[in-house]
């Protein structure tokens, strides 16, 4: 009897011991725990720490809280002015409301993802096909990424599901694509550069115009200011000279000179001979009339 009791006691201790092991709960910061009553949910466990639910009659399951990143299989999208595309993505998500995710994807993170992947296809089909391939390309700062994540809104939110960001790792053209795009781009900024070139050729003739008429103009007026002031010393010479031959104290010599002038002009260009008349001043002078 006593070795019965024994047994019993023992097998009391090890079902106690079962029982107080089966009913701990164990969460840490990356998880929810499901706490289940009959297949029902009946509490969330989403604090790090320890905590009870009841032996044999309650289970638990676990589902990620942790930020989740998803590598979309790449696929094919056509742009607006229809040219192909070959798109590769990846999308950073979490679960917003555990009871949601688990209800209508059984906390199955594969089935959470086949949902993302349907919706972030569509959303970014429905971007592209309404953007020109080159608007693609000019928008691959950001802006395509916030397009296609605005597009998904709030659609996966029934599933539990967040979707915080899309990126596009590429989005390239079909090799067989790839030349005729190059070349057209090329043919484009040759076109764009050869129309900066004709402007500034342009601006460069205008400004060559102005300054060949400003330089003309200035000439021209420095011409005749010359002109002007010659005019004026011609006339204060005559007048001087006039003035000279009226006064008959200096009109002989002002005629001297001048008879110079002419004897000097005479004999230019190798003439040595130096023809006098008697009424000129300087016969008088040399033979002293």
């Amino acid at each position: 009897m006593k070795r019965i009791s024994k047994l019993l006691g023992v097998f009391v201790v090890v079902l106690a011991v079962m029982g107080v092991g089966g009913g701990l709960v164990v969460t840490y910061p990356d998880e929810y725990k499901m706490i289940r009553q009959f297949g029902e949910i009946v509490r969330v466990a989403d604090t790090p720490g320890v905590s009870f639910k009841i032996p044999i009659i309650q289970t638990s399951s676990t589902i990620p809280k942790a930020l989740q990143i998803y590598d979309i299989p790449k696929s094919d999208v056509i742009t607006k002015d229809k040219k192909s595309m070959i798109a590769d993505a990846f999308v950073l998500w979490r679960i917003s409301d555990p009871v949601l995710f688990t209800r209508h994807l059984n906390g199955q993170v594969a089935q959470a993802q086949s949902r993302i992947s349907a919706s972030v296809f569509s959303s970014m089909k429905a971007v592209i096909s309404n953007m020109d391939q080159a608007e693609i390309i000019e928008n691959r700062n950001g802006k395509l990424a916030l397009d296609i994540r605005g597009n998904i809104g709030d659609s996966l939110s029934e599933y539990g599901i967040e979707v915080l960001a899309v990126e596009t790792k590429s989005l390239d053209m079909p090799d067989d694509n790839k030349q005729a795009v190059y070349d057209r781009m090329i043919s484009e900024r040759n076109n764009i550069a050869a129309s900066y070139t004709a402007q500034g050729n342009s601006s460069a003739q205008k400004i060559k115009n102005d300054t060949t008429k400003e330089v003309s103009m200035m000439k021209s007026g420095a011409r005749a200011e010359a002109e002007k002031i010659k005019a004026e010393g011609e006339a204060q010479y005559m007048q001087i000279l006039s003035e000279a031959y009226n006064d008959a104290s200096k009109a002989d010599f002002y005629n001297f000179v001048r008879s110079l002038d002419a004897a000097k002009a005479s004999l230019a260009n190798g003439n040595n001979t130096l023809i006098l008349d008697k009424s000129s001043p300087i016969a008088q002078i040399f033979y002293g009339y």
